[in-house]
């Protein structure tokens, strides 16, 4: 493929079908790739002859240096994780060795564990395709049917699960699977970097419970990590397992030419600085590609643009197969559903796919040329994670980032340099977080009792915890031990993927079938009362939302419109942990209450974005302690940088938008991990006040970076909004598109201004 002149005609096409979105070139910045040799290392001679041959029978006569290293690591008894590119044959380093294992030792069992189910059973079809009859390899999660899963706890010594599943499923239910535990040799953590904020609390905790009851079987099973190249995997895989952990991140796997473009979306009004969309352009590059016969994956940031880029590319793709042979892809389908996709992707009948990060992951997705991402996917790791899924083939590929309508996005395609040579970022999993411990705390418990000299929640203060658990009546003390006081396993009720408790199951009212699912604090946003929900395509209308009984019923709907929930917050500061003083202002890090309410929600056409009236909700209000970051910035710096009271609202608000647009450069996150809030007085403080908060009980790390990251955070953040070609503020700087009062007021001259004279109370940067 010639990378360039498919980038050329396309932008070239795109500008002739939309003239009036016509004007300069689309791609904004190209950076080719080169390609990387492979650095190869011929089949050890001591592997056991039936996985030799086996390996070689299915094409590989040689192994990736970093294999053999990670193989050379667990063979001597230490832990490892391998921190490789995609596509750079992880599988390899741990599947060899677990295979071993099986061959020599007829009794081993082994478990592997993905963050997700596509994972798992992608993993599944390559450990049966060795075709070695000492491996029984099977599932275990969600999707295995109630009367198999006897069967696999009783013949399976490979157990493929995931996360949820084994703090759910395996581990209350310890007492059947203790043969499994007590022959229990190697443990493998796939994709490790998603473990990250409080999912990666959680999994650090479900690990932990793991080896707990591992120990008391009698084994002490090896862990292997494999994870995208992040910043700090060794330092990531001992906070993730509690142990010492050695580290191979030197890549010996060959890479394709890539010639990666950074695609920026036209302007269609000069005025206001509105472009065209995202998911258009991303909807019409994966139409042009598929027309052309070109596998190609489009990731989207959430599921609803998943849906709809998948939809438009059908309709740009009118005659022919070719629009069946496009759909989308994200978390909520039905298992089938995903397998059927997978499917498809594997075997060709797919040429194009819309998904969310769901597919980011290791799954086999066949020989795709072109990736398309829609926006910043909210990490170095991930972007580089998601063009890495293109170029399978050996030959040249092309991976596309649409710029999206936020400050994040507009600063990088005018900085371009810091996005080719920014560095990886750290992945951040607090098992000491309370909010996270305490639930897992009880499920130990249940397991088995706790006792005071358990070490293995290290470094975590488990007394305190314990302690508040008893005095709340679910932990009770008898001979020295800690009891789970409760009726029934704790696990059942935890969730460990959202800060929304358990999910609302969304249920067809014209059918009775279920749709899908989707997690409480979405709930409130996506399926109230009302509210247009997509589904492969399809739009739903929403008739009620059970709360008592957790149920969302839709019924199909055929209109062009689409909703946006309004909402409402309040912050309260309940403890300051950190202070920077930048002159009169004051930068604060600390523990916050954060209270939001859905009150209603806006209609707009899909096309047209008209608005179509505001309607009003009655929904309960959500509570969130956290963590988070806020500026304080008095009256007297205000005035100085001539901010009347009146605009000061609007100043404000413009700059905590743009600050959470920008801070995911900043630490490992997406934008939708955080929440702000912006006032002119805030009682907490007395004076004009902006607040950035994770969006998760307890905190994930995120506002803490941010904090530590000093003045660059708001520097990057002043360059985006002063930049910017719009006169007074658009998506590309201050506008928000999780905005609940519908971006109302917005200053971005203020924001400017206010910026400005909190950085100069700072001074130069130090």
């Amino acid at each position: 493929m010639d990378a360039d002149a498919v980038l050329r005609r396309l932008d070239a096409a795109l500008g002739a079908a939309h003239p009036s979105a016509a004007g300069r070139p689309r791609v904004v910045a190209l950076q080719h790739l080169p390609a990387r040799r492979a650095d190869t290392v011929a089949l050890p001679d001591d592997l056991p002859a039936p996985l030799g041959d086996r390996l070689r029978l299915t094409g590989i006569p040689s192994l990736y240096r970093h294999q053999v290293e990670a193989r050379n690591h667990l063979r001597a008894g230490r832990h490892v994780v391998v921190a490789t590119g995609t596509a750079s044959g992880k599988s390899l380093c741990y599947q060899p060795p677990l295979l071993e294992r099986l061959l020599v030792d007829d009794k081993a069992t082994a478990l592997y564990l993905a963050p997700t189910k596509a994972l798992a059973h992608d993993q599944l079809r390559a450990l049966r395709a060795f075709r070695l009859p000492h491996v029984r390899a099977a599932a275990y999660d969600g999707d295995t049917p109630a009367g198999e899963r006897e069967a696999v706890r009783r013949t399976a010594n490979v157990v493929l699960t995931n996360p949820d599943m084994l703090s759910a499923g395996i581990l209350p239910a310890h007492r059947r699977w203790g043969d499994f535990l007590h022959r229990l040799a190697l443990v493998v953590v796939d994709e490790c970097h998603v473990a990250r904020g409080v999912f990666g609390a959680h999994v650090a905790a479900i690990l932990r419970r793991l080896r707990r009851l591992a120990a008391h079987y009698s084994s002490a099973p090896l862990f292997a990590l494999a994870s995208a190249t992040i910043g700090n995997p060794g330092e990531h895989a001992r906070a993730l397992t509690g142990l010492e952990v050695a580290t191979v991140d030197r890549d010996g796997s060959p890479r394709p030419p890539v010639a990666f473009a950074l695609w920026e979306p036209p302007l269609v009004d000069a005025a206001t600085g509105a472009r065209r969309s995202t998911l258009a352009e991303a909807a019409d590059l994966l139409a042009g590609l598929v027309a052309d016969g070109t596998p190609t994956l489009a990731f989207v940031r959430s599921r609803k643009g998943a849906e709809l880029v998948a939809a438009a590319a059908r309709r740009r793709l009118a005659t022919g197969d070719a629009p069946q042979r496009v759909l989308a892809y994200r978390a909520g389908f039905l298992g089938e559903e995903r397998r059927s996709v997978e499917r498809g992707l594997l075997d060709g009948s797919l040429l194009g796919v819309a998904a969310t990060d769901a597919l980011e992951l290791g799954v086999d997705v066949g020989a795709l040329d072109a990736v398309v991402i829609a926006g910043w996917p909210g990490t170095v790791a991930s972007l580089w994670q998601q063009a890495g899924r293109a170029g399978r083939r050996g030959r040249e590929a092309v991976a596309v980032l649409v710029a999206a309508d936020d400050p994040l996005d507009h600063y990088l395609v005018a900085n371009p340099a810091q996005l080719w040579d920014r560095p990886l970022e750290a992945a951040v999993a607090d098992v000491t977080n309370p909010y996270v411990l305490a639930p897992h705390l009880r499920c130990a418990a249940f397991e088995l009792p706790l006792d005071d000299a358990d070490d293995t929640f290290a470094p975590a203060d488990v007394a305190a915890l314990v302690a508040q658990e008893a005095a709340a009546g679910r932990l009770r003390a008898r001979g020295g031990r800690w009891f789970w006081s409760g009726r029934g396993s704790p696990a059942a009720g935890l969730s460990i993927r959202s800060a929304g408790g358990a999910p609302f199951t969304i249920v067809d009212g014209d059918t009775g079938a279920l749709v899908g699912d989707v997690d409480e604090a979405r709930a409130f946003r996506t399926v109230h009362p009302g509210a247009v929900y997509l589904h492969q395509g399809r739009s739903y209308r929403v008739d009620t939302l059970d709360l008592a009984q957790r149920t969302a019923v839709v019924r199909r709907f055929d209109g062009d419109e689409y909703t946006s929930a309004r909402s409402d917050t309040d912050v309260t500061v309940q403890a300051v942990r950190n202070t920077a003083t930048w002159g009169r202002c004051r930068l604060h890090f600390g523990r916050v209450e954060v209270a939001t309410q859905v009150l209603g929600y806006e209609r707009r056409r899909v096309l047209s974005d008209e608005s179509l009236g505001v309607v009003s909700l009655d929904l309960p209000r959500l509570h969130l302690d956290t963590t988070a970051l806020w500026l304080a910035v008095p009256d007297g710096v205000l005035a100085e940088a001539g901010l009347p009271a009146a605009r000061v609202p609007g100043a404000a608000h413009a700059a905590e938008h743009a600050a959470i647009g920008l801070l995911p450069l900043f630490a490992m996150c997406d934008r939708w991990d955080i929440g702000g809030l912006s006032t002119a007085w805030h009682p907490d403080t007395g004076v004009a006040t902006i607040f950035i908060y994770d969006g998760y009980p307890g905190g994930a790390g995120i506002a803490e970076r941010g904090f530590r990251s000093g003045d660059r955070h708001l520097r990057a953040t002043l360059t985006a909004v002063a930049t910017c070609a719009c006169a007074d503020g658009c998506p590309s700087c201050v506008q928000s598109p999780k905005c609940g009062n519908g971006n109302e007021p917005l200053d971005k001259r203020g924001a400017v201004a206010l910026l400005t004279a909190v950085l100069a109370e700072r001074g130069p940067t130090r």
